[in-house]
């Protein structure tokens, strides 16, 4: 068919040949599935002719029923995928099966172990797409030509997945693809019909495009009277159910149909975790389906990456990841919604300013949330799963949606003193049901990560007196909570920011606090006068029982997370300094009242000040001078003993 195409040899972009060998080393225990991804292909290359249809629909060439065909040639053991939809040009045929043109492709392709399970599940993340061809073929040719151009402009691509694909012009009478695969000597189930449409059942039943086989003859059907007689035409036969999943009611889906249809929106090899199905009629009428996956995307903390819902037009497809339905803090969320008010020839910037998106936008942003809490409240362990891999997302919200702040909050998990565990897996309603008789505000800590934010000193009080304390270790938690001011009329209390004021302090411990201060006015003034370049203010507390000291955040600063991811980020932070609190009855702090040696006073000053820094995971200015302050006073204590 291909001896006398004129070609041209090409190289694969080096990702491509890297993710080709991954797919056919680390896929072999899955291979089916690259029946379930080319016919995708062919049903968004479908789907993308009906939308240019709607502006010019001579490029429809006078055929408009859409369909999918599947052939097998057990003989020569090869599977044939053809569609009648968009086509491509050469230039789009180099583009799409030369390179790897989606985002992110680098950061993936570092993501991966080496381990084959764990890569084959990213690889299922990434999105395979036409490239799972060579997961079972030794060869792959693609016969293709765009809709709307002369027949002469077909174009022949194959390759044998390796590291170069050759390309040529081949006439072609119907518009769209055709791909051949040219199975492996150990693939060759593939070529059988009764296995291929088994496959085809599994995974694509649900696609809105039909999907043919060649009727297969029953056995005794076969006359042979009819053998002289003129051959007639192939019958064809749909073998899916061939209606938009969607479209249908919930009663008549089953969870295995449900699966399926997430593992088609979203290339996805893994189940998701749970999924709502609604239709809304009245002044707005749409149907949506969303889904919460089970593991995150390796592209999930680019904020520019590809993201949103499909959209279809009264069931008409109009674009991928359209990004204006859920707010950004969902970007994990995937699924479908197909709209009856919204135009066929609507555009991203349409739907900047279409009065119905907003209030779309509200109601799936709240459906969205209403499927996480009922996960929550259903399965704990989905919810942790889910906790685990989009928590630290979630947490972006209440800065972002004020409106469903509350909602948001309801579904945030954390790591607390009363658990001594790092799984954060307790919600605010579980600190309320917990509060101390009298405590009137949520108490946190923030710190660089759980064992500094558990062994901080701001919590040593609260440890006395039973009080439990949120740990938040999470890089974003600072922002978070400069953000959710309070929850159930209950306000929240940073215990490392401000002056410390405890709700269930007795008459007596006022009294003996500033009894306390006032004894170590004179040592509060030294230690001032020495570190008056490091600290806002030096000041005697209660909140220590075991430290000598503890670094406390002004009231309206920046938080220390904060500060150092902006300084890592390269942005400019705003001048401020901590205070240093003092505990006066440690015995170091003792000792350092009784000394009358100036310089040595300052030395034992600045490595208190030191001390507490590193105790926050804070880091020192000038770690050699600390060193040098450290080992004079050893060196003096040593000589003196």
């Amino acid at each position: 068919m291909t001896a006398d195409v004129k070609k041209e040899t090409l190289g694969f972009q080096t990702e491509a040949k890297q993710l080709l060998h991954l797919m056919i080393h680390s896929l072999y225990s899955n291979r089916e599935i690259f029946l379930r991804e080319l016919i995708s292909n062919a049903s968004d290359a479908i789907d993308k002719l009906r939308f240019a249809a709607l502006a010019d629909d001579k490029i429809l060439e006078g055929q408009s029923d859409y369909q999918i065909r599947v052939e097998v040639d057990k003989e020569a053991a090869t599977v044939t995928i053809t569609d009648n939809g968009i086509g491509m040009n050469r230039e789009e045929v180099i583009d799409n099966l030369g390179t790897i043109a989606k985002s992110g492709t680098a950061a993936f392709l570092a993501s991966l172990t080496g381990d084959q399970k764990k890569d084959s599940q990213l690889i299922g993340q990434f999105g395979v797409g036409f490239y799972s061809a060579f997961i079972v073929a030794e060869r792959v040719e693609v016969h293709t030509r765009k809709a709307g151009e002369p027949k002469e402009a077909g174009v022949l691509w194959e390759s044998q997945g390796e590291s170069e694909f050759s390309i040529g012009e081949l006439p072609r009478d119907e518009r769209g693809t055709s791909i051949r695969l040219f199975l492996k000597s150990d693939c060759t189930e593939f070529a059988d019909d009764w296995r291929v449409r088994s496959v085809i059942k599994k995974y694509s039943d649900h696609i809105s495009v039909p999907v043919l086989m060649l009727k297969q003859e029953a056995p005794g059907e076969h006359d042979e009277s009819d053998d002289e007689a003129k051959p007639e035409a192939p019958t064809w036969e749909t073998v899916n159910e061939a209606t938009a999943l969607w479209t249908r009611s919930r009663s008549d889906i089953s969870d295995d149909e449900y699966k399926a249809f997430y593992q088609h929106v979203s290339h996805d090899f893994d189940e998701p975790l749970t999924w709502s199905h609604n239709r809304v009629e009245g002044k707005l009428e749409y149907t949506s389906l969303l889904y919460v996956p089970g593991r995150a995307p390796f592209d999930l903390w680019n904020r520019d990456a590809s993201k949103g819902l499909k959209l279809y037009v009264q069931r008409t497809f109009i674009m991928d990841e359209a990004e204006q339905f859920l707010p950004l803090y969902l970007r994990f969320i995937r699924g479908v919604v197909d709209s009856n008010d919204l135009p066929l020839n609507v555009s991203r910037e349409i739907l900047q300013q279409h009065p119905s998106v907003d209030s779309m936008r509200s109601a799936l942003t709240k459906r969205a949330l209403d499927m996480l809490a009922k996960l929550a409240k259903s399965d704990a362990d989905k919810y942790a799963t889910f906790w685990r891999e989009f928590g630290q997302v979630l947490k972006e919200g209440p800065a972002e949606d004020f409106a469903n702040k509350e909602k948001i909050a309801r579904l945030l998990r954390f790591a607390t003193t009363h658990m001594d565990s790092e799984t954060q897996d307790q919600s605010l309603d579980d600190y309320l049901g917990r509060l101390q008789e009298g405590q009137d505000k949520i108490y946190y800590v923030v710190a660089e990560n759980f064992n500094t934010a558990r062994r901080s000193p701001h919590l040593e009080v609260f440890r006395k007196r039973g009080i439990e304390v949120l740990l938040l270790s999470d890089r974003v938690d600072d922002w978070l909570m400069s953000h959710l001011q309070e929850f159930e009329g209950k306000k929240f209390q940073d215990v490392a920011r401000g002056e410390l004021d405890m709700e269930d302090a007795s008459e007596e411990e006022k009294a003996e606090r500033e009894k306390l201060q006032e004894e170590s006015q004179a040592l509060v003034e030294r230690m001032k006068q020495s570190l008056s370049d490091e600290v806002a203010d030096v000041r005697a507390t209660a909140r220590l029982t075991d430290s000598p000291a503890c670094l406390v955040v002004g009231e309206f600063d920046m938080g220390a997370q904060m500060r150092r991811i902006m300084e890592a980020a390269g942005q400019p932070v705003p001048e401020s300094k901590p205070t240093l609190e003092i505990n006066p009855g440690h015995p170091l702090i003792s000792l350092l009242d009784r000394e009358q040696d100036e310089e040595r006073f300052a030395d034992l000053a600045h490595v208190v000040f030191e001390q507490a820094l590193l105790a926050e995971g804070g880091q020192l200015k000038d770690p050699a001078a600390y060193v040098e302050r450290l080992n004079k006073l050893l060196l003096k204590m040593s000589a003196a003993g």
